[in-house]
């Protein structure tokens, strides 16, 4: 880290290509081992310690005082074949709008989900650059036809970080998909950071800063969005018989259990001797069957096996 050489306020602008940023978020939180998404506020977070740290600045001196976040954004006609996904996207939404994060939709169809993003990102990042002239500007975006934008800012004086990921994994079909940042931006911009690099490394396993970037089950939080859930006691069926199964998938506060014909949801509520927090998909764990309030079928008193 540099030594502190100054006391002045430093003013960072942060820019989020929305489809590679959900792309990433999404890694984390069904294929890498943390199991969780990335934090609008945990990254905000760790970028003013990084500028901090670049700029040899104080923590508090460096302030984000602008962020947008540009995504593609499917018709609510083709949106209905997934109600759930109109729920996720408002959730999520409602994250942005807490931290201060303006959004800008483009709208597209289909496949083309991404296409126009880039040049309605760069075309606002230099009128917002130019006329409130950020002394950082953070870049979250993997693709080289950004570079341009960051050459014409430096022309202006403002230095440019760049926040990408490289990973790849395997499918369920067996594909392996890849992601990795463009070398021709990485070689632009004035501080480079390769983001997976540094959660990666067993050095910062238990560095605040780090582990804040991932989203945290808070308990208290699920209670007040479940509240359907308090005192319920579901009814029990096939006489308390035990079953064992896998884990199929774990969200926040719930999850669901492999079974047939239907996988059984479960709330986090119907836990015995077992913390949410250590369940991950592919866990085996033994459950009862019992009825949620709206009379569907579900496992209850879910412990590991």
């Amino acid at each position: 880290m540099s030594e502190i050489k100054n006391n002045k306020l430093t003013r960072i602008a942060v820019f989020y290509d929305g489809n590679y940023f959900f792309h990433v978020s999404s890694f984390y939180n069904y294929v890498h081992d943390r199991k969780s998404r990335i934090s609008i506020g945990g990254l905000h977070e760790f970028i003013r310690h990084k500028v901090a740290a670049e700029e040899g600045s104080e923590f508090n001196l460096c302030t984000i005082v602008d962020a947008h976040y540009f995504k593609g954004r499917i018709s609510a006609k083709d949106a209905n074949q997934k109600p759930d996904r109109l729920y996720y996207e408002r959730v999520f939404e409602e994250v942005l709008v807490a931290e201060r994060v303006t959004t800008h939709y483009i709208p597209v169809r289909g496949h083309q989900a991404g296409k126009g993003t880039e040049m309605i990102l760069a075309l606002e990042a230099f009128e917002h650059a130019t006329y409130h002239k950020f002394d950082v500007l953070v870049l979250i975006a993997c693709d080289g036809d950004y570079a341009p934008l960051v050459k014409k800012l430096n022309t202006f004086g403002i230095k440019v970080m760049l926040l990408g990921w490289d990973f790849e994994f395997e499918e369920e079909d067996g594909n392996w998909r890849q992601t990795k940042t463009s070398q021709e931006l990485l070689e632009a911009v004035n501080i480079p950071v390769l983001m997976n690099e540094i959660i990666d490394d067993p050095a910062n396993e238990n560095e605040a800063v780090i582990n804040n970037i991932f989203v945290k089950f808070r308990e208290k939080n699920i209670r007040a969005v479940s509240r359907e859930w308090e005192n319920f006691q579901p009814e029990e069926l096939n006489n308390g018989e035990r079953f064992t199964s896998t884990i199929q998938a774990v969200k926040d506060g719930f999850g669901f259990i492999i079974h047939n014909p239907e996988n059984l949801f479960f709330h986090f509520s119907a836990l015995i001797n077992t913390e949410f927090n250590d369940l991950n998909v592919g866990d085996d764990v033994e459950f009862s069957l019992g009825l949620n309030p709206k009379g569907q079928t579900i496992a209850t008193a879910v412990k590991l096996v």
